[in-house]
């Protein structure tokens, strides 16, 4: 019979658990409780932090009951994993917006209702602490000879700024994060990516020092497309979770443009649909290899952001880049809209101008800096002198040729294209 451990080993997300043995032991318990930390310094996460709370998910998808800890009190000192240079210091005030921000978009993917998952912040504890009782009570658990070879330390102790001794703590902070947690929640397995596998490994020590039990780790690895580039970022930076950031028809539209080589594997990670179905993706090219793209995109969108937006998107792109039809037999169990999808444009991103302005005429690179086609006017021109500006289909050969009305089509707009996929339609104002 398999477990929430064995679930996660086929769909790709597990890197390195400890005590292997008492780890599928310990999850085949009617419940138990874990929990990952999140990083409160934006008050949106974005898709690079989609493999942590999709673990969290399976978790309670399979009974057991999942902690958010959001780190309002190691905010404050910054955790080096990763990090070549110290983070920016957020005040108390910054950190608990952010930290409600974080709640609203793991409400997409995890039931808060009824303590079946908990979100907490750690400057409940954090800030509390006296430093003179707590060197005395759990500094002494620490070797520093054993802290410095950690890998998250390594790399700032070799970068020109180096490591400051407020950054040296975190380890300590974030192992007595999980003893508070095993304490308050019986909370015995933290998760978190392969960079935490230093800080998780003390937590789960200083547990067995202080507490005498037994708690457990497990990471997950670093995602990359099969270019070997870090999942989640774009040309235009960060895809957000956050709808004001990130709107559902471009996130929709990320997850559509996925490589041919990442619809499997991405599927796995980032979709409950059952692995049996997902399996038959490899065998898949052409036509059916994008829908199955179509139904990643989806499913991906769903989960952020709701079944209405994830149709509205669906039928956006359709009403761009024409219907395409997602035959029965592909991804089953998928809810995407079978057949003919209604055309909607809706979802596609405008940009409303008074008539006025539009009569008058807009040169063409102010028009592409305006829709956000380009972060600045230099940007549009360059946009448009390597042919990659498009009105209505045709390509702009001039960056000062003139958009007006003359240019709307037949239902009253003016399509914007950008290179090949990014879209942007200009409305009247009514």
């Amino acid at each position: 019979m398999s477990n929430v451990i064995d679930t996660l080993k086929e769909r790709g997300f597990i890197d390195q658990t400890t005590h292997d043995r008492e780890l599928n032991e310990y999850v085949e318990q009617e419940s138990i409780t874990c929990y990952i930390g999140f990083d409160p310094t934006a008050s949106s996460l974005h898709v690079g932090s989609l493999i942590p709370i999709m673990s969290l998910a399976h978790m309670q998808r399979e009974g057991h009951r999942p902690i958010a800890l959001v780190g309002g009190g190691t905010g404050m000192v910054g955790d080096p994993s990763g990090k070549t240079e110290m983070r920016k210091m957020l005040t108390l005030e910054n950190l608990a917006e952010n930290a409600q921000g974080i709640k609203n978009q793991l409400s997409h993917f995890l039931d808060f209702s009824d303590n079946r998952a908990m979100l907490l912040n750690n400057a409940d504890w954090l800030t509390q602490l006296e430093y003179i009782p707590f060197l005395r009570d759990y500094g002494r658990f620490f070797s520093v000879n054993r802290m410095i070879k950690a890998e998250s330390y390594k790399i700032r102790l070799d970068s020109e700024e180096g490591l400051t001794f407020i950054e040296f703590n975190y380890m300590v902070l974030q192992a007595y994060d999980f003893l508070e947690l095993c304490r308050r929640q019986d909370c015995r397995l933290q998760m978190g990516g392969s960079d935490q596998w230093g800080n998780i490994v003390a937590g789960v020590d200083l547990i067995r020092r202080v507490l005498q039990k037994t708690a457990f780790g497990v990471t997950f690895p670093l995602i990359t497309t099969s270019s070997g580039e870090k999942m989640g970022k774009t040309h235009k930076g960060a895809v957000w979770l956050d709808a004001e950031r990130t709107p559902p028809y471009d996130y929709y539209q990320f997850w559509v443009n996925t490589d041919d080589g990442d619809v499997g594997r991405f599927l796995a990670l980032f979709t409950f649909l059952p692995m049996a179905e997902i399996g038959q993706i490899d065998t898949l090219e052409g036509a059916d290899l994008n829908s199955a793209k179509a139904v990643l995109a989806f499913e991906a969108t769903l989960l952020a952001h709701g079944h209405q937006a994830a149709v509205k998107a669906y039928q956006g792109a359709a009403s761009m880049f024409g219907e395409r039809e997602v035959p029965q037999h592909i991804l089953p169990s998928s809810t995407i809209p079978r057949g003919e999808a209604a055309q909607d444009d809706v979802s596609v991103p405008q940009t409303l101008l008074e008539k006025a302005a539009l009569k008058a005429g807009i040169p063409a690179f102010k028009l592409f800096q305006t829709a956000g086609l380009a972060k600045s006017g230099g940007a549009a021109r360059r946009l448009i002198d390597q042919g990659g500006a498009y009105v209505n289909g045709r390509r702009i050969e001039v960056f000062d040729q003139i958009i007006s009305d003359q240019d709307l089509d037949d239902d009253h707009t003016i399509t914007l294209r950008s290179g090949k996929k990014r879209f942007h339609r200009i409305k009247l104002k009514a």
